[in-house]
């Protein structure tokens, strides 16, 4: 599995995405939104679900890696949404020129961390079936001692360079509590598509607050004793996968 080449293709110009094709004919989709920041690559997940029928994509947000444009000048949700409008319509394989076109795609959204809050606020687009988020930010005033948004941001302008290209005054706008903000947004979100995955033991995202939205908004929660900050890789394992696999269905 490790030796087999991602695709690489664009959506409205901007926003590059790795994407792998399914094992056979399919309509289902999921996209990625990853965390941050990380690389994000997901090689290993993207080929455990194409092997089970997905188109899989993995975007990279708007001024971050290989995409054009300014980190975080739009709600990194928007950048999913332009990936689901360009599915039906047509998008290339750099690779080799060809278009593809899936025609009624089925599209689920997983997304993990900092891409939990795009996983959770497009559940509001009717076009999005199921949505699964694990250890999600959903509240960007309920700060981690580990990781405060301050240190983020320098960390990720000295460790990742132009990887992440961002202003100060952009960052800023996540400690409004009113940016990409999924309990600001609550009221727009669709309990009936989402699932949250969380750990008890996070230190990087609190369980607390993340319990107390799920409350609030009516969606299922999976709140495990111990598992830590879960990332993407988690998919393809059996306990996640089995959970993930009948929600969606």
């Amino acid at each position: 599995m490790s030796n087999k080449f991602t695709l690489r293709t664009r959506f409205k110009k901007e926003i590059v995405s790795e994407f792998v094709m399914p094992a056979k004919p399919s309509a289902k989709v999921i996209i990625f939104c990853g965390g941050m920041p990380s690389y994000p690559s997901k090689k290993e997940a993207m080929f455990f679900l194409a092997a089970k029928g997905y188109w899989v994509f993995a975007p990279r947000y708007r001024g971050t890696w290989e995409s054009d444009g300014s980190f975080l000048r739009k709600s990194p949700h928007v950048d999913i949404i332009d990936v689901v409008d360009g599915l039906s319509s047509g998008f290339a394989n750099l690779w080799d020129g060809k278009i593809h076109r899936i025609h009624n795609p089925e599209v689920y959204v997983i997304g993990s961390s900092f891409g939990g809050p795009a996983a959770l606020l497009v559940s509001s687009d009717p076009r999005i079936k199921k949505v699964v988020a694990l250890s999600p930010v959903v509240d960007w005033n309920k700060e981690s001692k580990i990781e405060p948004l301050g240190w983020i941001e320098e960390f990720t302008n000295k460790a990742f360079g132009n990887g992440y290209r961002f202003t100060k005054k952009d960052w800023q706008k996540l400690k409004t509590g009113k940016f990409y903000s999924p309990i600001h947004e609550i009221k727009k979100l669709d309990p009936k598509k989402i699932l949250i995955i969380h750990a008890k033991d996070d230190e990087i995202v609190y369980a607390q607050p993340v319990i107390s939205f799920a409350e609030s908004l009516g969606c299922k929660l999976v709140l495990l004793k111990k598992g830590g900050h879960l990332s993407l890789s988690v998919v393809s394992e059996p306990a996640f996968w089995k959970q993930i696999k009948t929600f969606l269905k």
